[in-house]
């Protein structure tokens, strides 16, 4: 049941959760008991890097120092409505930390614990990352179903279209990854 640890979850236009609307999700874990995975596409409009490194009492680095090209800028996104409070940095893995730090796909690890954001603060962290805040989860078997009534579309996630990919064009980018138009979907699904 793990074949989907990895893959992206493309939201189609006929999500009912508004949380959820053109959404692209990496997901992280996929068992029996469930799933969860870090929405990637949404970033929260009022919370920088900056911000969320000072709130933490973390130095900032200088612009151009570590952290790619403006950390200072950077955004920190909604990872899903769970645990809202809690972080998450997906990231190239130039960076791993035994204890915090989970390879969910080639090219791209997942970090829970804050010495990837102590790191970074310092410009010693990962060359590319998303940083985001909650997550998204499913219990038992409710993604499969929600997949299977075809809520979901899935493509294997590429480092370049993640962490390269500008975040309103996501959604678009990781359906061209299945050669799927988005202007060809419709907001309304139904069964043959």
């Amino acid at each position: 049941m793990t074949h989907l640890v990895g893959k992206l979850l493309i939201a189609m236009p006929s999500m009912p959760d508004p949380r959820f609307a053109h959404s692209v999700v990496l997901l992280c874990a996929h068992s029996e008991s469930g799933a969860m995975g870090v929405i990637v596409n949404k970033p929260l409009p009022d919370l920088t890097l900056f911000k969320l490194l000072t709130h933490l009492d973390l130095e900032a680095p200088e612009a151009g120092k570590g952290l790619g090209e403006d950390p200072v800028d950077g955004p920190v996104h909604f990872g899903g409505p769970v645990e809202t409070s809690r972080g998450f940095v997906l990231h190239s893995p130039d960076f791993f930390n035994a204890e915090g730090s989970l390879q969910v796909a080639e090219g791209i690890v997942l970090s829970t614990s804050v010495e990837v954001l102590a790191e970074m603060a310092r410009g010693q962290g990962p060359a590319h990352s998303i940083v985001a805040l909650g997550y998204a989860g499913w219990g038992p078997e409710q993604l499969d179903s929600e997949i299977q009534a075809g809520g979901w579309l899935i493509a294997d996630a590429a480092p370049a279209m993640l962490f390269g990919t500008e975040d309103g064009a996501k959604w678009t980018a990781a359906l061209g990854r299945i050669g799927v138009d988005p202007r060809l979907l419709s907001g309304a699904t139904g069964h043959a």
